[in-house]
């Protein structure tokens, strides 16, 4: 599927390749990463027909069919990466997501109930509990004999994990915990594998002992016997169909008092004595809060990978229909045009095209951190803050880039987008989830804003009083530059009306760094300057004051995702050594970078960031790049590295190209003939030239 392959471009105003050779082999390894033998040993698995989606099946033949699956994964031995070696596994973190994010080429469905089994339930004994508990538990997870849920989510607390209603009160007559749903938003809801397969589960409740609660703990759990029959104080309801997702048995729990002993506490992070006495390694209890919810990181690390490879089958879908589809005689009387040549075409797919590439670097950033905490080569408290805030950050953007890419790839193929076969509406409808799945985007991104005005303050925790005094003055100057106009006024003398001055500008590494990490700086600074305001006054001031500003504080969030995806994508470029592939994929930076600006643009006019004179270059120049990229761009989807089995789209088989090649050669044949039609239009015009002739004639 990979070659080398050369394309001409005629656009040379620029000091840059005019003829980059794209060597679509060195593209598909470099996309493929740190983990490509592991992601090319899942794909070959997700090529498989048995694994495969099948369109139209009821809820119920769809929940057997991937229970079916499961076992096969197990069987092919690729669900243990994540486990001790002396259980079976790898202990390969990365590689573990690497692989698992893969399975979403085949079936969501299978994606995420291996997700839930392995990922979630397997993940929090890990995790959350002993080597004890790794012996007694794991074994059974890991070979399907024991099929789990991750009882987290409750109807009324979602993404506030911490405020979770279900309690577990520690008996000590008995040693053991009471766990009880008290009020109906306490039921756990939303379960994947609790409505029909799961015989056990891990259950995330208040742990209350001596009186004293400590918080959100995990508890292992059994559900149903070994007939499937739920067991006493245990309600189980079926969520039944859902807009997606529906291979998998998503449930609702409520417990009513039942007893699990004192050793199904997974106390890693948490202990009870057998006198009801608690101990925790960790004396802070919010820092134990989210130490404990950290470890589970790993939903959303695969969810991002999972959202970037769904892209990738939409882009590879859309590129190649719209390079083979014909519409409309622009520029030629007998020739259509090919609908990728339209400048609308260009803008619709390929800065989504530039922001999947852009993804795909940040998602093998994000694994790299993820696998350095959890393989123990830097598991500091630091690190995994990293983590955690790298994960809530790139999830979001890639999650709601998924379905913004997965409905645009869908129109542009028109009605066939719409035919179930090419998958587009139903990788949607499978994919919606996920902007609320492991987090709500929304929620998620409040959490890094949180972590930027932290980290905003702590650079003058200790400053000496010059040092403060040096920053205001600088803030101050900065202030006067931009609000004068100084900065435009400089620009636009630069410029001296030269537009590609403007342009060369645009595509520096050093201005589109400045550019995006100073909105990002300016905007935490200006919410930073308004919560400071209020830093004294009571509580409730103070979150007023938050909520009246939340609007605010969610897009700085959301231009630091823009900007980490930014430094991801360009640390990338410095490891690839063919001149050509680097070239293209700097054009893809670019338009990834220059897009971001171009949306937000109006924030950077007020804040006197760019000049207007600049600012009018900037959109015919994202232009000329997409035109560039244009004869480039079934290359980069090709080197995606996904084959027929993986995409299984109509409109990428090629019956498109052989539909438009037979009515071009029926048409040139008609047209050499002595039987081809005249057009009533050559007629009406030959009519009205021997009018006007008469009329000159007379």
């Amino acid at each position: 599927m990979s070659q080398t392959t050369s394309h001409t471009t005629t656009d040379t105003t620029d000091h840059e390749v005019a003829s980059p050779s794209l060597d679509t082999a060195v593209l598909e390894e470099v996309l493929l990463g740190r983990w490509a033998e592991t992601r090319r040993v899942s794909r070959a698995l997700a090529a498989e027909e048995r694994f495969h989606k099948i369109e139209g099946l009821t809820k119920e033949d769809h929940r057997e069919r991937v229970l079916r699956q499961l076992h096969d994964l197990v069987s092919a031995d690729a669900v243990h990466r994540a486990f001790p070696r002396e259980f079976g596994g790898a202990d390969s973190h990365g590689g573990n997501i690497a692989a698992f994010e893969e399975l979403v080429t085949a079936d969501p469905s299978l994606q995420i109930k291996s997700g839930v089994q392995w990922g979630l339930f397997g993940a929090a004994v890990l995790h959350l509990g002993t080597e004890e508990h790794h012996r007694r538990f794991l074994p059974g997870i890991m070979d399907l004999s024991v099929p789990g849920a991750f009882a987290m989510t409750e109807i009324g607390h979602g993404s506030d994990v911490a405020s979770l209603g279900t309690t577990a009160t520690y008996d000590p007559d008995t040693e053991e915990f009471v766990i009880h749903t008290p009020f109906t938003a306490a039921t756990k809801r939303y379960l994947g594998n609790a409505a029909v397969d799961g015989k056990d589960a891990v259950v995330f409740a208040q742990l209350i002992t001596d009186g004293v609660n400590h918080g959100v703990h995990c508890f292992y759990c059994h559900l149903r016997d070994d007939d499937g029959n739920t067991l006493p104080g245990i309600t189980i309801t079926d969520d039944g169909q859902k807009g997606g997702l529906n291979g998998v048995d998503n449930g609702r729990i409520r417990f009513d008092s039942i007893r699990v002993p004192r050793s199904h506490l997974l106390d890693r992070y948490g202990a009870v004595t057998a006198d009801g006495a608690y101990s925790s390694p960790i004396e802070s209890p919010g820092r134990r809060f989210f130490t404990m919810i950290g470890t589970l990181v790993q939903g959303r690390v695969s969810l991002t990978g999972a959202s970037v490879a769904a892209s990738k089958l939409a882009l590879i879908g859309a590129v190649t229909y719209a390079n083979q589809r014909r519409q409309f005689n622009a520029s030629s009387p007998v020739q259509e045009e090919v609908i990728m040549d339209y400048q609308l075409h260009q803008r619709r797919l390929l800065p989504r095209l530039a922001t999947t590439v852009a993804l795909s670097f940040a998602q093998e950033k994000l694994l790299a951190k993820f696998d350095d905490v959890f393989s123990g080569a830097d598991d500091s408290d630091e690190n995994r803050q990293e983590l955690e805030t790298l994960a809530a950050a790139i999830k979001p953007v890639a999650t709601w880039h998924a379905l913004d890419t997965l409905q645009e790839a869908r129109e542009a193929c028109g009605g066939a987008g719409f035919i179930a076969e090419n998958r587009f509406t139903t990788l949607h409808a499978d994919l919606d989830i996920y902007v609320t799945f492991e987090g709500d985007n929304n929620v998620l991104l409040q959490l890094v804003a949180k972590r930027l005005l932290s980290d905003y303050a702590s650079e003058f925790k200790d400053a000496d009083v010059g040092a403060l005094s040096r920053y205001v003055a600088s803030q101050a100057q900065s202030t006067v530059l931009h609000r004068f106009g100084l900065r435009r006024a400089l620009q636009s003398v630069q410029d001296t009306g030269d537009e590609r001055r403007s342009a060369n500008w645009f595509k520096q590494t050093e201005v589109q760094r400045e550019l995006l990490t100073d909105r990002v700086r300016q905007m935490v600074a200006d919410v930073a300057g308004q919560l400071r305001s209020v830093a004294r006054k009571p509580q409730a001031e103070q979150a007023a004051t938050f909520n009246e500003h939340q609007y605010e504080i969610i897009n700085a969030a959301k231009a630091h995702a823009d900007l980490l995806v930014w430094e991801s994508f360009t640390e990338a470029l410095e490891e690839v050594e063919h001149a050509g592939t680097r070239q293209v994929l700097t054009w893809l930076r670019d338009v990834y970078a220059l897009t971001r600006i171009e949306e937000t643009l109006d924030w950077y006019l007020l804040h006197g960031r760019i000049s207007a004179q600049r600012a009018r270059t900037l959109s015919p120049y994202i232009n000329r790049l997409l035109a560039r990229l244009r004869p480039l761009a079934q290359d980069i989807v090709d080197s995606f590295g996904y084959t027929a089995d993986h995409v299984r789209m109509e409109v990428a088989s090629g019956a498109e190209q052989e539909r438009q090649d037979e009515a071009m050669e029926h048409h040139r044949v008609l047209r050499a003939s002595s039987e081809a039609p005249v057009d009533e239009k050559i007629l009406v015009k030959r009519r009205q030239q021997e009018r006007r002739s008469q009329r000159k004639g007379g």
